[in-house]
């Protein structure tokens, strides 16, 4: 399946950067282009993973595993050919190493973006606590003031209700979800339950790495440990949340340039 995406720079050092749950190409595309600028050789895609932003719906037994290969079909379409280097915050990080696992030949280096390859505890799920307000929700709205509202008033911060109504798209004289809410629970509970520390733990693996917050609890200090011991280098910023290149966009611009 072939993904909504767009590119950011023309150099021949090939890189696919993927979003988080709930999110699009676009929450990435500062980084990617500051990346492009300090790196003129680097040329990133950005997709909206299925069933986000306006890639093709999830099928009903979506996991990690086809997100991985709708990302590799998207890369041969759009002419990625060969390894390519995989950037991912939390979903998307866990769908690159998925891909380590699946399509192994595409896969030239995984960085994680705050996120451990384990099953993720329900009660860590940041995007499961969104998820809930946002099943509260009406499938639309007269406007986007009132959806605005309404998920503030379920309890959802103003940041994180701003950054989830960019996925409000028109519906005659009001709006609408462009995700299907239902579907994505369906992919959540499936792929927060995966374990994906073979990708780590197996004889041989591509570089990984992996950057984490310090004010996030999706790396533990036991998860970090283990990255280590797996050869997978852990950096840490103190001050950042779960979104650190939002947090700390030089810093982790820094850490991916880095040798």
């Amino acid at each position: 399946m072939v993904l909504e995406s767009f590119q950011v720079g023309t150099g021949d050092v090939l890189t696919v950067m993927l979003h988080g749950f709930l999110g699009t190409g676009r929450n990435l595309r500062s980084l990617a282009v500051a990346w492009t600028k300090a790196d003129p050789r680097r040329r990133i895609l950005l997709p909206d993973l299925t069933g986000h932003g306006t890639s093709p719906a999830l099928h009903p037994d979506s996991d990690l595993t086809t997100l991985a290969r709708d990302v590799v079909d998207t890369l041969d379409a759009q002419g990625f050919t060969g390894a390519v280097d995989w950037v991912g915050h939390s979903l998307g990080g866990r769908v690159s190493l998925a891909a380590s696992l699946e399509a192994s030949e595409r896969v030239r280096s995984v960085a994680l973006l705050d996120i451990a390859p384990g099953p993720v505890p329900v009660n860590l799920s940041d995007s499961g606590y969104v998820l809930d307000i946002l099943l509260k929700a009406p499938p639309r709205a007269d406007s986007r003031k009132d959806l605005r509202a309404n998920l503030i008033g379920n309890g959802l911060s103003e940041p994180l209700t701003d950054w989830i109504l960019m996925n409000l798209t028109p519906d005659g004289d009001g709006v609408r979800w462009r995700f299907d809410r239902d579907a994505l629970l369906r992919l959540h509970r499936r792929v927060t339950g995966e374990d994906l520390w073979p990708a780590v733990e197996r004889p041989v693996h591509p570089p990984l790495r992996c950057i984490r917050g310090g004010r996030s609890r999706y790396v533990s200090d036991e998860s970090a440990q283990r990255l280590e011991d797996g050869g997978c280098p852990v950096a840490f910023l103190p001050d950042a949340g779960h979104f650190v290149h939002v947090d700390s966009p030089q810093d982790v611009l820094t850490w991916l340039m880095a040798p």
